[in-house]
């Protein structure tokens, strides 16, 4: 054992101290079974939270994404048109067409998503798609009760009942804007038929048995549309560039049915490659449209032509014309073909303009898809229509108040009245034109005179025959030409991967719960100790107190388990008695070897054991042949003489006060060889002042003449004052201090004295360490070796045969 130093110098306390990683390794050892425990419990929950929890998987798909063009931009190829804006924007446009509503809805439409079948597992209900006992036909023109569970249950092939299981249900509206929250609705009471509808205020479907089961039990839950749409646009589904250098998506979605999952994703590319050649073919389809409106027309026309020319023929036996009359008959034809086709501009001029001014640009078709040349007014329309296009790309995830949709509505309405502007001139030009061919054609007309009248009328006839043959056949080209571009259209994106299901479940991920599990187990019980030893303010560590007090530790001693004090005197060969041994060693190093020593013994708060210190202290000396006095300094609450036996009537107090002169009288020998006391006497009014009076130095330096060792048991130095003066008269002071009993700011206060320079030759005892603190290195000095000493003896074997030694 390390000897204390008398002259040891004061300390600075550092603000922050150092971890120790032995005392924190024997911190986690003390506490190893609360470890094991804390760590079965953690991996017990791991293994039921993975066994219980219905697993989330990942499924996902590759899209390819045409560069520089967004899926909207193929309704306008037949014009040589492009989608604005750059190849980001065009791919973050396209990403957001694919987790739109109404994208998701045309999936759904071919998904029957509305019904979900689940069977009763021990804490779950897992979801059974595909193959399941029975099919549920739900009638969505009836209201119904959807997103809660409905239990199913059967005991024959022909009737069944059903129960509303949850406390809370969503009544869904034929609209599927109107919705309700309907709580504990009850459920009815009789039974219905397998194939027939179930007809509830509530709820209209009917169920179906197909399997072959007799009798079973299961779980439905309806979903309206707009839980469904929620669901498979929301959070799960996430759509994200593949590289930042391709234009390749990669959707991903997260689901608890992997088949399932699987189905959408496959079923929603489907339908926007399905959507996007609709929208290619939309501008084919108007000018099939458009011409097949004038054709009709047309034909009946020609056909009634047809037959007056015939009839005109057959009545006036006339088939020919004259050359002069074929000359005429070519010059008219030429302008009056010239002629309908400006007057069939006119017309398209005349049509387009009323669906500007109505706002309607579903109808509009494109100049050049009729034949009619006009670079101008074919690059407004086509700005026009992908004006119109990003709109409904925003419109289908946004509202009409939003920014990026009021920018664009006034973009359409400024080129509308562009394009308005520009008819107005061409339609003026068109008349100006048409005019003219007018009276080109009349002044040819005025030859006719100089022909036979039968010819004029054949001419006539003619004439009208030709030219709705020639406007005819313009319309039939220009159809058969949108129809073979409408025929040849394909998507300008495609799907590079169909949705693969990934094997791994993403949540509950096995791996990570028990490692998490894992470090939960080890670091909940040490940080629980941790904290108990940070927000602990009383002392238990011998280290510790060594660390931060200023003064030096003498000794531990270790808690005894006998009722009285004397342990020294009744108990030779105990642990206690070795550390009382151990502190009287120490002791020879620091007392004067030329005279008698005065030790005092005192504490912070009373209870910290400065009385049983004091006693065996004294006993210690005594049975070393030593003669010894113990003085009972503690005026307030004398203790010693009960432990002796003795008698209380006289002692240090009846002195001091001047009561009595004889020092005999206040001396009382005890049972003990070389062991003297002077007990404290009753208690007076003025105990503080007694003890500073020169009469107890006196006292003291006569009692130095007859004793080798004294011992002063006084009052704790944190309640009284009277103690600090004391310690002027004794030659060594002796601090004691109780494990986990005396609080760590006691440190601070004696630190405090020791700093004032009233404690210079002041030390510690740690008394009433405890045997578990021995055993995880919390002692020091004396009484760690438990089991060596002979009331230790029977827990030794103890240990020796739990050990496997004994």
């Amino acid at each position: 054992m390390n000897q204390p130093d008398p002259q040891r110098p004061p300390v600075a306390v550092p603000e922050e101290e150092l971890i120790d990683v032995k005392d924190l390794l024997l911190q986690v050892w003390r506490i190893w079974p609360y470890i094991l425990l804390s760590l079965g419990i953690t991996l017990t929950l791991a293994y039921l939270l993975i066994r219980y929890t219905v697993p989330v998987y990942q499924v996902s798909s590759k899209f390819f994404v045409k560069e520089k063009e967004s899926p909207l931009s193929g309704i306008f190829e037949t014009a040589g048109l492009g989608m604005m804006g750059q190849d980001e924007m065009v791919l973050g446009n396209q990403m957001i067409i694919l987790k739109s509503r109404p994208i998701a809805a045309a999936a759904l439409d071919r998904l029957a998503f509305d019904v979900e079948y689940l069977q009763e597992d021990v804490f779950v209900q897992k979801e059974l798609y595909r193959n399941t006992p029975i099919a549920v036909e739900v009638d969505w023109m009836h209201p119904q009760l959807s997103n809660g569970l409905i239990r199913i249950q059967w005991s024959d092939r022909q009737t069944f009942r059903l129960t509303y299981v949850d406390a809370d249900y969503t009544q869904a509206f034929p609209d599927n804007e109107s919705r309700n929250i309907l709580e504990d609705p009850a459920s009815p009471s009789q039974t219905f038929r397998f194939g027939d509808w179930v007809e509830l205020p509530m709820n209209r479907f009917r169920v179906a048995l197909t399997g072959v089961e007799d009798e079973g039990e299961l779980l439905i839950r309806l979903r309206d549309r707009q839980s469904l749409l929620g669901h498979y646009t929301g959070e799960d589904l996430s759509i994200s560039p593949m590289d930042k250098q391709s234009t390749i998506l990669q959707l991903t979605l997260k689901t608890e049915t992997p088949a399932k999952g699987r189905d959408y994703l496959n079923t929603l590319q489907e339908v926007y490659l399905e959507n996007e050649l609709q929208e290619k073919n939309t501008m084919a389809t108007n000018t099939i449209d458009f011409i097949d409106a004038q054709l009709v027309v047309l034909s009946d026309s020609l056909l009634y032509i047809e037959n007056r020319l015939e009839n005109f023929r057959s009545n006036n036996a006339t088939y020919d014309i004259s050359s002069e009359g074929s000359a005429i008959f070519e010059q008219l034809k030429e302008l009056e073909t010239e002629l309908a086709q400006q007057q069939f501009k006119r017309s398209y001029y005349q049509q387009l303009q009323r669906y500007l001014q109505r706002e309607d640009y579903t109808q509009i078709v494109v100049p050049s898809g009729l034949g009619i040349e006009d670079p101008i007014l074919s690059t407004l329309i086509e700005n026009l229509l992908e004006l119109q296009a990003e709109k409904s790309m925003h419109a289908s995830v946004l509202t009409e108040i939003a920014p990026p949709v009021r920018e664009v509505n006034l973009k359409i309405a400024d080129m509308n009245r562009s394009i308005l502007e520009l008819l107005e001139n061409v339609d003026q030009n068109a008349q100006l034109l048409i005019r003219d061919l007018e009276e080109r054609i009349a002044r040819i007309e005025s030859t006719f005179g100089s022909l036979p009248q039968t010819e004029q009328n054949l001419l006539r006839i003619q004439r009208e025959f030709a030219l709705n043959e020639e406007l005819y056949t313009f319309l039939l080209e220009r159809r058969a030409e949108a129809a073979i571009t409408r025929a040849s259209n394909t998507p300008s994106n495609k799907i590079i991967e169909t949705a693969l299901v990934n094997p791994d479940p993403i949540s509950p991920k096995k791996a990570l719960t028990f490692l998490i599990a894992l470090i939960l187990g080890g670091v909940i019980p040490v940080g629980i100790s941790m904290g108990r030893n940070f927000f602990n303010t009383k002392i238990k560590d011998a280290k510790e107190l060594e660390k931060k007090s200023q003064l030096s530790l003498l000794t531990s001693i270790n808690q005894s388990q006998e009722k009285d004090n004397l342990v020294v005197l009744q108990h030779p060969r105990s642990g206690v008695t070795e550390a009382f041994r151990s502190l009287r060693a120490n002791l020879n190093f620091i007392l004067p070897k030329e005279r008698s020593s005065v030790i005092m013994i005192t504490s912070s708060i009373s209870g910290e054991g400065k009385t049983f210190s004091s006693i065996n202290l004294a006993s210690v000396y005594a049975l070393s042949g030593k003669r010894t006095l113990l003085i009972g300094c503690d005026l307030r609450k004398p203790k010693i003489f009960e432990d002796f036996g003795l008698k209380n009537k006289q002692g240090l107090s009846t002195y001091l006060s001047g009561q009595e002169s004889d020092t005999e009288a206040i001396l009382q020998a005890t049972a003990y060889e070389h062991l003297d006391i002077i007990a404290s006497g009753p208690i007076p009014p003025n105990p503080a002042e007694l003890l500073i009076t020169d009469r107890f130095a006196q006292l003291l330096q006569q009692m130095r003449e007859r004793y080798e060792v004294i011992i002063l048991d006084t009052p704790p130095v944190g309640l009284v004052s009277e103690s600090l003066d004391l310690l002027q008269l004794a030659d060594a002071c002796l601090f004691v201090v109780r494990y986990n009993y005396s609080q760590k700011v006691f440190i601070e206060h004696i630190n405090a004295l020791k700093k004032q320079q009233l404690l210079n030759k002041a030390y510690l005892i740690f008394n009433g360490v405890e045997k578990k603190a021995y055993r995880y290195g919390y002692g020091y000095g004396y009484g760690y070796g438990y089991g060596y000493y002979a009331e230790d003896a029977e827990e030794k074997k103890s240990w020796k045969k739990w050990l496997g030694r004994g």
